[in-house]
Order: C-alpha cells, then sequence, then structure tokens
C-alpha cells in the first residue's frame, strides 16, 4: 500500500513539476516531462509503471486517453470549420491521406515493421499534436491565415488520428490481420463506427437533456458530465471492443456543435483535467520504457524521423495547397510545423499493449518508435521553425494592434478611434451585451472569459498583426490576472492595464508589484470609475493630428488638463501608449488620440 501511494504521489508531482519548470524554461512541457518520467523509470528505477498498477494499467491509460479525446472533440465546433478555407479542407481531405500512405510505406521500408503494424503507425501518425502547436505558435506568432491553418490542423487531426488508428485496430483484431480480407475488415470498421458513432451521439444527447431540463445544479455539470464519458467509453467498448475513442470523441464534437445549452463549465473543468491527465500521461508512458532499445538509435528509424520531417509532411502541405491563395512563403513554413504529441503517445501506447497481449510481438516497437518521433519533432521544429518563420517572414515582426479586455461603452468608442486610426483592434469581454454591441459596430470581438485556457487558445487565433494587452475591465483584480494569463504571448513591456481604484495615487506603483501585473495606463486617475464617470458627463475620444500651427501645447491650452492623452500614432503606424511613468513625448506629425471633453 505505501508503494502505491508513494508512486501516485510520485507521478502527479512529477508530472505538474516538469510543467512548471517548462513554463518558467519557456521549453515545450511534453520534452520535459518526457525527460522526467524517463529518468524516474528506465534510468533511476524509482518509477515502474507495471509494477504499480499490474492489470490496471491498460485500463487507466485507456480512460485517461478517452478524457482527453473527449476534450478534444469538445474543440471542434463545425460552424468555425466553414471561414478556414479550401487550405484547410484540403490539408484534411488530401494532407491526412498522404500522410498516412506515406509514413506507412516509410515505416515498412525503413524500420521494418510489418505491413498492418505500419499502417496503424502511419493512421496514428496523421496528428499534428495540438499541445505542442499552441506554444510553438504563441512563440512564432505567424500571420493570421498559415496560423489558422495549423491550429486548426492540429485540433481537427488530434480525433481523427485516433479514430483512424481505432479502426485500423478494429479491423486488425477483428479479422486477425488486414490481409485476410478487405470484405471483413470494411465491416469490422463499420461496426466500430456505426456503434461509437451512436453512443457518442447518445452521450451528447443525455448531457444536452440534463442541462436543457436543469436536472442537475452547475457545480454538478462537470463531474456529470465525465461520468457520461466514462459510461459512454465503457458501453462503447462493452458493445463493440475498441469502439469507446471513437465515441467519446463524437460525443465531444457533438456537444461543441449544439446550440442548445452552455457547456462553458464543462470546458473549464476540462482544462484543469487535461494539464492533470497530460501530465500523467506522460510521467507513466515514459516511466515504461526500456532503458534500451535498438529503434532509439537504429539508423533506419532516425531515417524514418527525417523522412517523416523532410519529405512526408512537405508532400502532404504540397499537394493540399497546390493552387492556393497561399504564397510560397507560407506553403514552405506550413510544410515544416508537425509535432505529435500526447494523444500520439497514449493511443500508440494502448494499442501496443492490447496487440503484445495478443501475441503479435511486432507490436512492441511502437511504442519506442513513437516516443523517438515525438522528441524528434518537438526538438527539431523547436528549434528550426521559429528561425525558419522570420527567414520567410511569415511571422509578424512589429505588431501595432491591440487586444482590449473589457468591451464597455467607451472602450467600443476607444476601440472604434483606433480601427479608423489604422490599427487592428479585438475585443474580449464575458458581458454578451458588450460583445453584441461592439459587433453591431462593426468591431471584431470575442464572447469569453479571458482568465480560462480555452479563450486563450480562441484568441490566439486571432492575434496576427496584435503585439499589445490593455485590461480595461471594471475588475482590477481581472485585470491584473489578465496581464499575467497572457504574459506568454506579449511581451512584458506591452501588457498594460488601468490604476487601481481606492489608492492613492503617489502609491500606485508600489501597491502592487510589477511582475503581478501591467504597466498602468494613461494617468494615475485614470480608473475604469473615473473614466465611466467622465463618458457618462459627454466626454469624447478624439483625434487629432499635430502640426506646427497645433502643436501638444496648442492640444493643452484649447482642451485643458482635463484632457486625457491616451496614444500617440507616428507616421510609419507605430502607436505608442501613454502610461503613468515614462508618457511618450507628443510631437509634430503624430496623431494624437485623448480624452476630452467636447467643445460648442
Amino acid at each position: 500500500m505505501d508503494d502505491l501511494l508513494i508512486g501516485l504521489a510520485s507521478i502527479i508531482v512529477l508530472g505538474i513539476g516538469a510543467q512548471w519548470l517548462a513554463w518558467r524554461l519557456r521549453l515545450p512541457a511534453i520534452l520535459l516531462l518526457l525527460v522526467v518520467g524517463f529518468m524516474a523509470g528506465p534510468v533511476f528505477g524509482f518509477l515502474n509503471p507495471e509494477a504499480l498498477f499490474g492489470n490496471m494499467l491498460f485500463p487507466i491509460v485507456s480512460l485517461s486517453v478517452a478524457v482527453i479525446l473527449f476534450e478534444g472533440g469538445l474543440s471542434l465546433d463545425i460552424s468555425e470549420l466553414s471561414d478556414i478555407g479550401r487550405v484547410f479542407r484540403n490539408l484534411m481531405l488530401i494532407g491526412v491521406p498522404v500522410t498516412w500512405v506515406l509514413a506507412t510505406a516509410f515505416a515498412y521500408l525503413l524500420p521494418g515493421l510489418e505491413l498492418e503494424i505500419a499502417i496503424l503507425f502511419g493512421a496514428i501518425l496523421v496528428v499534428t499534436g495540438p499541445t505542442v502547436i499552441i506554444p510553438l505558435l504563441r512563440h512564432i506568432r505567424p500571420n493570421a491565415r498559415v496560423g489558422s491553418a495549423v491550429k486548426w490542423e492540429g485540433i481537427v487531426n488530434d480525433p481523427i488520428g485516433a479514430i483512424l488508428g481505432v479502426l485500423v485496430f478494429e479491423a486488425i483484431i477483428v479479422v486477425g490481420g488486414l490481409e485476410q480480407g478487405a470484405a471483413a475488415a470494411g465491416l469490422g470498421i463499420l461496426e466500430a463506427a456505426v456503434t461509437g458513432g451512436l453512443l457518442g451521439l447518445a452521450g451528447a444527447g443525455v448531457v444536452v437533456l440534463l442541462l436543457k431540463r436543469y436536472w442537475i445544479p452547475d457545480y454538478l455539470q462537470s463531474p456529470v458530465a465525465l461520468a457520461l464519458v466514462m459510461v459512454v467509453f465503457t458501453a462503447s467498448n462493452w458493445v463493440r471492443p475498441e469502439s469507446g475513442l471513437l465515441a467519446v470523441t463524437v460525443m465531444g464534437a457533438a456537444l461543441a456543435s449544439q446550440n442548445y445549452v452552455p457547456v462553458r463549465h464543462i470546458v473549464e473543468f476540462k482544462e484543469n483535467l487535461r494539464v492533470l491527465l497530460i501530465s500523467a500521461l506522460f510521467i507513466i508512458l515514459s516511466a515504461s520504457l526500456p532503458l534500451h532499445h535498438p529503434d532509439y538509435t537504429n539508423p533506419a528509424s532516425i531515417a524514418f524521423l527525417a523522412a517523416l520531417i523532410l519529405v512526408v509532411r512537405p508532400a502532404a502541405v504540397a499537394l493540399s495547397t497546390w493552387g492556393s491563395e497561399f504564397d510560397w512563403r507560407e506553403r514552405v513554413f506550413l510544410g515544416f510545423i508537425a509535432p505529435r504529441g500526447i494523444v500520439a503517445a497514449a493511443v500508440i501506447s494502448i494499442f501496443a499493449i492490447k496487440l503484445t497481449e495478443l501475441g503479435n510481438t511486432g507490436a512492441a516497437r511502437l511504442v519506442p518508435l513513437m516516443f523517438m518521433v515525438i522528441v524528434g519533432t518537438v526538438a527539431v521544429y523547436g528549434i528550426l521553425t521559429p528561425l525558419l518563420a522570420r527567414w520567410l517572414g511569415v511571422a509578424t515582426p512589429n505588431p501595432q494592434g491591440m487586444l482590449l479586455i473589457g468591451a464597455a461603452p467607451w472602450a467600443r468608442e476607444l476601440a472604434k478611434t483606433l480601427d479608423q486610426q489604422g490599427v487592428q483592434v479585438l475585443l474580449a469581454d464575458s458581458n454578451w451585451g458588450n460583445v453584441a454591441a461592439a459587433r453591431r459596430a462593426g468591431l471584431k470581438a470575442h464572447y469569453a472569459n479571458v482568465l480560462t485556457d480555452r479563450a486563450l487558445e480562441q484568441l490566439e487565433l486571432e492575434l496576427d498583426g496584435i503585439g499589445r494587452l490593455l485590461a480595461l475591465t471594471p475588475n482590477d483584480e481581472v485585470n491584473s490576472l489578465s496581464t499575467l494569463h497572457f504574459a506568454d504571448i506579449f511581451d512584458r513591456s506591452h501588457l498594460y492595464q488601468l490604476p487601481p481604484r481606492g489608492a492613492d495615487p503617489e502609491q500606485k506603483q508600489s501597491e502592487i508589484p510589477k511582475h503581478l501585473r501591467g504597466r498602468f495606463l494613461f494617468r494615475s486617475d485614470a480608473t475604469h470609475d473615473y473614466l465611466s464617470q467622465r463618458f457618462a458627463s459627454g466626454a469624447v475620444i478624439k483625434a487629432n493630428k499635430l502640426t506646427a500651427e497645433f502643436d501638444f501645447d496648442a492640444f493643452v491650452a484649447l482642451y485643458g488638463e482635463t484632457a486625457i492623452p491616451l496614444f500617440v500614432i507616428r507616421d510609419s503606424g507605430d502607436v505608442l501608449v501613454y502610461t503613468v511613468v515614462s508618457p511618450p513625448t507628443a510631437k509634430v506629425g503624430m496623431t494624437l488620440i485623448s480624452v476630452v471633453d467636447p467643445r460648442d
């Protein structure tokens, strides 16, 4: 009992510790999780998941993957796919099968996997790991078109790769090998697809019914949804073995695409659970690896990794983007970013365990090969892709746009003025009325709680050309937390928030530690309450072009000391933000944006 308790605690502590260290070092978490798990398991022998869990290892990994795939399904909103364009559709319809076929061929020819095992391996390799792509996109900041294509490809490919793997796995175990007949294999695939699809839709329907009838309170929505995921997964596997992964993916996608009830509580809960499960799974899986394996250093295996990076991915992208609106630079960048992540590792581990139990000795090579691919692709893409993006010019070098957190009436007026001056603006607010009003005014606005990871992921799709965050909500704590939440996306010098209310203006710089907040905007008394009061009294946002005849001194003389300078925009388009400390100097030729009282 003590060994079990120590082992479980070690997995959680090592996993979360690796996640925290990765955050501190700004490294892909997956690499540190793999290293920590490998050191704790095969290197030092401190952790042995097979001895720790015994026969429970397969169910634990299987259920964890089911929850992760349900989370992946929740990221799929079918209505959003219509805006991605022809390239995204081609990446799904052409890129996926091309990747599958070429990866299968190279897996068969280079490492020498059996044909049916190579086909299974190739199916799982169509995933492009959104858990590692998202941090890469945060660092690279590619333009909106290519960034959206990469992001959505990763989101959709996760469940697609898992589904393909499940179906191929079904064909292998049902008919005893793909070579024994396409008809029998097709029947097994059809049965698994129908069973998983119907039960997944049924599970989503039950969740919608429970929420729509208010039969469960808010605080039980996430636990009940998790319980139903377990029920659907288990029931699907009971009706048709190994169809559960498909069922939970369909369940998640159906919930994400329906418009009958909100699923915000479920989405927020799965974000926290996902981090815990990913951390624990990678520790468990990497600790289960053999210390020495020929495929780690086998030249044929290394050649296979090189083929995935240099042949398979470029070929899939070249065919998918042929004749598209993407220019050659965007196509090259898109062809050099396809890291693999947690779903690939976890799903292949499940299949390898099950196939080995069924006597297929060739399946034992799948796990070390997959982990070699994960480490290799994350390392290569993580190091070289940012350099390639800068060389190709597909990343935004000096974005001037602004993300405004908070869309109150005066913030919408500010956004409208910036937009008229050619500054890209995106608003985000958890108040639907504010968001709707912003959209009616022709502004881009997101309805989201910006402190959640899901909102962070959604907003990243829209951040091309945006390099600053301005937290303008009436809640000082939310403003500070917003700047912390986006610290990995924006440079710290470009994180701003309104000064907090109810403090001595002379002491505001010391009340909140600098590492826990953004830079204070405009001037020391420009709190949300003060600005709202000014606008309620008739103040407006004014844009003035400063000239030799009407310079900044003339502006102050005209509007008085009550005027609040907000920004100055140079002729080059660079935007300078007024802050409590070190405000910019407004010079002739610049455009000054300010809050002023109207003049007759």
